[in-house]
């Protein structure tokens, strides 16, 4: 297998031409690192999920990461690092009651802070992993 693999599963919504690969996965001598790039709550049409609602959204965007580590082997047990970008701080209650639901393990390392904006003006949230899998 290369060092470095691209994907970009199928039941994810396709990413725009060139723009970035959902996950990148980086083998090594003793398991791989997946990184997962940052997910908003978009269906498979690209259409936003729940607008004005963080709850909706995230349950979108773990979705969505789901799919992504179900087709590398993994879970969210195997998350080692969550970064998540808020637009507004006071949703975060409602993003990590989401949360809780599928981190239900030991807590990864997570950075979680609030932006202005994400390229689509609609998102609240986006999040994104680094994930530890099996040699």
């Amino acid at each position: 297998m290369p060092r470095i693999v691209h994907s970009d599963p199928p039941g994810v919504p396709a990413p725009p031409p060139g723009a970035f690969s959902h996950a990148v996965r980086v083998n090594g001598d003793s398991g791989a690192l997946l990184y997962v790039s940052g997910q908003i709550a978009i269906d498979d049409r690209g259409a936003l999920v729940g607008k004005d609602d963080v709850g909706k959204q995230s349950e979108q965007v773990f979705d969505i990461l789901g799919k992504i580590l179900a087709a590398h082997g993994a879970g969210f047990d195997d998350v080692v690092n969550i970064r998540t970008f808020l637009t507004d701080m006071d949703q975060l209650p409602g993003y990590l009651a989401v949360r809780k639901q599928h981190l239900t393990g030991p807590p990864p390392s997570s950075t979680t802070v609030e932006v202005s904006r994400l390229f689509n003006p609609d998102a609240l949230l986006e999040v994104d992993l680094v994930v530890s899998l099996p040699a």
